[in-house]
């Protein structure tokens, strides 16, 4: 009955989101190539149906590698700057140079230098995920509960038996949080590459489409972008409910 609950909610919400866009294209009589209604996109969905699943798949794999080597990345960072002050004082520059310069900015640099193939991108999602991963994951090492260390202390555990069975464990909450938010914004950086420079992706794909002003097209792309992040999300999301069997689950009821 709770599954039937948490799946029919979404498909609900859905339903109604669709009829409020499919009525104001019918009452605003606002032009196709403005706002395409549900109809048009679900036809261009059908007609355009292998060159999206094409162009799909070099978007995943885009935006899984992103995922994957930042999270490494983002996770191996986050260990330094909390274990070595000396690294963190080198470190923490360059972090906030990272974020404080525009990802539109960089992507066409990026571009430039490793060319229009898979590379560039997946560098512009890593740039995208790597930031919240490494603070989440070095705010819950720091926020490890002192008790739990000094006990672990006073019994003469090594540091890296404290590291493995006090901090990691009491961190990892904190690493899932990063990692969610990492999972929803990782489409971000491929599609700015592909925009800037590509010869496949959803990005690429739409950027075509507004070329030729053929806007139920983009609508297409956009929708299956939205379909692919989301199902994304989810997937990290019940991966790490299973990894972190002792944590309470307070996000409430699941997509």
């Amino acid at each position: 009955m709770n599954t039937l609950r948490h799946v029919a909610r979404p498909l609900i919400t859905t339903a109604v989101l669709i009829f409020v866009w499919w009525a104001f294209t019918r009452i605003s009589q606002v032009p196709a190539y403005l706002l395409p209604g549900p109809s048009s996109v679900a036809e261009a969905l059908w007609h355009q149906r292998t060159l999206l699943m094409w162009n799909t798949l070099t978007t995943f794999n885009e935006v899984a590698l992103g995922l994957l080597i930042g999270t490494l990345l983002g996770a191996a960072c986050g260990m330094v700057i909390v274990f070595s002050p000396l690294m963190q004082r080198w470190l923490m520059p360059i972090l906030l140079l990272s974020q404080a310069v525009p990802i539109f900015a960089l992507a066409p640099l990026l571009v430039l230098w490793f060319g229009f193939g898979i590379t560039s991108k997946v560098i512009v999602a890593v740039l995208v995920i790597f930031f919240p991963v490494t603070a989440s994951f070095s705010d819950g090492l720091r926020r490890t509960d002192r008790g739990m260390l000094d006990l672990a202390t006073t019994m003469n555990a090594s540091k890296f038996s404290i590291l493995h069975h006090v901090r990691l464990p009491a961190a990892m909450p904190a690493f899932g949080s990063g990692l969610r938010v990492a999972a929803a914004v990782a489409p971000i950086g491929a599609i700015f590459g592909e925009w800037v420079g590509s010869s496949s992706g959803l990005g690429y794909m739409m950027l075509n489409a507004n070329a030729r002003i053929e806007t139920d097209v983009m609508f297409a792309a956009l929708l299956v972008l939205a379909i692919m992040t989301i199902l994304l999300w989810v997937v990290v999301d019940r991966g790490l409910k299973r990894l972190l069997y002792w944590v309470p689950d307070t996000t409430g009821a699941p997509i």
